[in-house]
């Protein structure tokens, strides 16, 4: 195989550049998604077993590009390799394929005769994927989106995030040089960088969907691209979250200062720069839980990833303690300065139910606010005052009634957890990091965990066909031994 292409340099990938990798991605289509899936799943082992092998250059590059420690990051990479892994294994059972099969039934009782119909799911396409800056492996280059794409079958043109340039630069030669090696088609992979491309990529014909994690106000304007050309693709963006926390009086009860310490942990946990960090903490007035909260110790501060995060964590910061209806519960010395010490704001249910959008504006960094409320029936009533959130967390006891609460939050939220915290998204089977807008763009899917595959395939039907102008996955013969609905069950299960 010729070497797959990438731009090389860290600066912006010009017009010329970017139409040879569109060109190589859109001709590397159809034989990416031609590999059988075992194939398809050597080339992401091969990505990791050399991501592995080049972790000390990585994490150094990291290091001095994100401000992270080297220990969160070498713990970053073990989880980007083992999510491209896992991927393969994925690929190498074939349920994804979702294959099923509907023989020719002249009796079947609608009326009519039933025709043969064979299903299954395609890759969509090339596929823009627009790095994260919090993530720099998990979320970047090579990381949950590009391996998801690249199983299905999708071609993936990345725009690297500009936090770090360096590290997008040399993350994408080893994933280039490992797609190579294992026979990947030409185009299966290009890193492209600059605004403009990254909006030039996402509008041109041969880009099939778009995939981001980033802010509300980036991921908006390119969901709206997406929506708005000629042929609409679908966008998977990942955009802002509040994560609220809601406290019992049960659990208060039993276990609040235990609660309070946790919190404490999670909001400032990565100098809270996780998507999933509870922003919002409601706990009862009489509780003693504020005044714990008040008179814990707080962290120390914490570099931010970079000077624009920065600045925008500062400003957020400003307005909401400036706020008539908010107060300082507990604060660092210098809560604005760089690096940050972290604050902890307080309010009231009746405020917060006042002005719900102001006082749950996301404040990415070591902020959270703290709610006091008086009356635990309300709360349903305050949580249908959250816009679609990440995740929504309830502390309680057994015996806690708080189906109310659970069926809101299972509606605003793509993951609701019970006594535990939402930072920390394991990558898993069942995993679920997704939700209503503005969480994400798609609140059917999920960009963590194997079904994060599902954006990135389309299903198609045959009716009538030979069976050796079918799809090997939906031939009586099953020559991959796929899992299938056949007639409407399991194969092999009565």
């Amino acid at each position: 195989m010729t070497a797959i292409t990438q731009n090389t340099g860290t600066a912006a990938t010009t017009d010329a550049e970017l139409e040879n990798h569109l060109a190589a991605a859109h001709v590397a289509a159809a034989p990416l998604a031609a590999l059988r899936p075992a194939d398809r799943a050597v080339l992401l082992d091969t990505v990791a077993d050399a991501l592995d092998a080049a972790v000390e250059e990585l994490v150094s590059l990291a290091q001095q590009e994100t401000r992270l420690a080297e220990g969160r990051l070498r713990g970053e990479l073990k989880r980007t390799t083992f999510q491209l892994r896992l991927f393969g294994e994925v690929l190498r059972d074939g349920g994804y394929l979702d294959a099923r099969i509907d023989h020719a039934d002249p009796e079947w009782p609608m009326g009519a005769p039933r025709p043969d119909l064979r299903r299954l799911l395609i890759p969509v396409g090339p596929v823009v994927v627009f790095a994260a800056s919090n993530f720099p492996f998990a979320f970047s280059v090579a990381g949950g989106d590009t391996a998801s794409a690249i199983a299905a079958g999708s071609p993936v043109i990345l725009k690297a995030h500009s936090g770090h340039p360096e590290l997008s630069r040399a993350t994408a030669a080893v994933v280039v040089s490992a797609l190579s090696a294992a026979g990947a088609p030409e185009g299966t992979f290009a890193l492209i960088t600059g605004t403009a491309a990254g909006s030039a990529a996402l509008r041109d014909p041969r880009v099939k969907a778009g995939a981001f994690t980033g802010s509300i106000p980036g991921g908006r304007a390119l969901f709206d691209i997406a929506s708005s050309r000629p042929e609409p693709i679908p966008f998977f963006g990942e955009l802002g979250s509040n994560n609220p926390v809601f406290v019992t009086e049960a659990a208060a009860t039993e276990r609040g200062s235990e609660i309070a310490e946790a919190f404490m942990g999670s909001f400032t946990m990565g100098a809270g720069q996780f998507c999933t960090k509870p922003g919002t903490l409601f706990v009862p007035a009489s509780s003693g839980m504020v005044e714990a909260l008040r008179t814990a110790a707080l962290p120390g501060a914490a570099p931010l990833l970079n000077d624009r995060i920065q600045s925008g964590y500062a400003e957020v910061l400003q307005g909401l303690q400036s706020h008539p209806r908010m107060a300082v519960l507990a604060q660092g010395e210098d809560p604005l300065a760089d690096p940050p010490s972290p604050t902890l704001l307080l309010t009231t249910a009746g405020d917060m139910l006042a002005e719900p959008h102001a006082l749950q504006a996301e404040c990415f960094g070591p902020t959270a606010v703290v709610v006091e409320y008086d009356d635990g029936s309300r709360l349903p009533e305050i949580a249908e005052t959250f816009e679609g959130q990440l995740t929504a967390t309830v502390h309680g006891t057994d015996s806690c009634d708080v189906s109310g609460l659970l069926d809101v939050l299972a509606r605003k939220a793509g993951r609701v957890l019970w006594n535990q915290w939402p930072t920390g998204v394991s990558v898993t089977y069942a995993q679920q990091h997704g939700g209503p807008y503005p969480a994400t763009t798609a609140p059917g899917s999920t960009s963590v965990g194997t079904a994060a595959i599902e954006r990135f395939l389309r299903p198609v039907a045959y009716q009538g066909f030979p069976q050796h102008l079918l799809p090997e996955a939906v031939r009586d013969d099953n020559p991959l031994g796929v899992p299938r609905l056949v007639d409407g069950r399991r194969e092999g299960v009565r």
